[in-house]
């Protein structure tokens, strides 16, 4: 017998009718899952949000990948003074995102949410929302609850990899699941955070995974960041009372279809995109060359 899917539009509509926020209801669903207490789930949560800041710290450090392809780049967005065009919390979190995927990229310990590829996203949001909204370590725990959560139905009707669905799988998720967790974070409603989950990937449908040289570097860890932003855009949309047209499931349903019909090349491969333009494919045969 064929099973039935997760469905995030499901869990919403359970969640309203007992009255409940999404976050509770989530937290409740992966107690039941995992077989133990709602505060030992909340534990864990706050193990990883450790992580998370230790990943973004390193980053900032001005760390370099081992190639030497990536790094510096958080450290010289924290030390800009420039002119601001973003405002602060998308700048940080844009900051925040690429330094932990700059840690990444330098062999030190992040949390793949959902993926080591699009491990910036989620934490670059989150953290930047505690800082510009001081947020406590618990709404933060909350948040990544619920994140998960979305990460799961995701996961379960599509797909968090780019070699299967490209980079819209992977930093796409990342977004819609940092969006949502803002969104319940910040007291929306049940219904706005699959409003938010299904803008992010309607903005992002169609992202390719292309990887210069194969290495989760380049055009990765800024894409990260742009998907940071991405995150609180859809966030912000959905906050504010735009609903969206498709409901979170069938946008899902439909990043899934997209992923399907990408080619090969255009799927974690490094056989298009970005990692076969000219300047890509000389690096990559000065750097395997040695």
């Amino acid at each position: 017998m064929k099973k039935e899917k997760l469905s995030l539009e499901k869990w919403i509509k359970d969640a309203d009718a007992r009255n409940i926020t999404l976050a509770e209801f989530c937290l409740e669903e992966s107690a039941k899952e995992l077989n133990t207490a709602n505060i030992a789930v909340m534990a864990k949560m706050k193990e990883v949000l450790e992580v998370m800041h230790a990943s973004i710290e390193t980053g900032l450090s001005g760390v370099k990948s081992h190639s030497g392809l990536t790094g510096g780049d958080s450290k010289i967005l924290a030390e800009y003074k420039g002119n601001a065009l973003l405002g602060k919390i998308c700048y940080d979190a844009m900051t925040y995102a690429i330094a932990v995927g700059e840690a990444n990229a330098s062999m030190g310990r992040i949390v793949a949410a959902p993926t080591a590829g699009a491990s910036g996203v989620l934490p670059g949001v989150l953290f930047a929302l505690k800082k510009h909204h001081e947020f406590s370590d618990i709404d933060l725990e909350s948040g990544l609850v619920v994140a998960g959560s979305i990460g799961k139905v995701i996961g379960n009707r599509a797909s968090l990899a780019g070699a299967t669905g490209g980079c819209q799988a992977e930093c796409g998720s990342a977004a819609a699941m940092a969006a949502g967790a803002v969104v319940s974070m910040m007291g929306g409603t049940n219904k706005q955070v699959g409003t938010a989950v299904a803008i992010v990937f309607k903005n992002i449908l169609g992202l390719v995974c292309d990887p210069v040289a194969g290495l989760v570097e380049v055009p990765c860890i800024k894409r990260n960041g742009s998907c940071a932003v991405q995150a609180l855009v859809a966030a912000q949309m959905a906050l504010a009372g735009v609903e969206s047209f498709i409901p979170a499931d069938e946008a899902i349903d439909a990043m899934k279809r997209v992923g399907d019909q990408l080619p090969c090349a255009l799927r974690e491969t490094a056989g298009g995109g970005m990692a076969t333009s000219p300047t890509a494919l000389e690096w990559a045969e000065k750097y395997f060359g040695k």
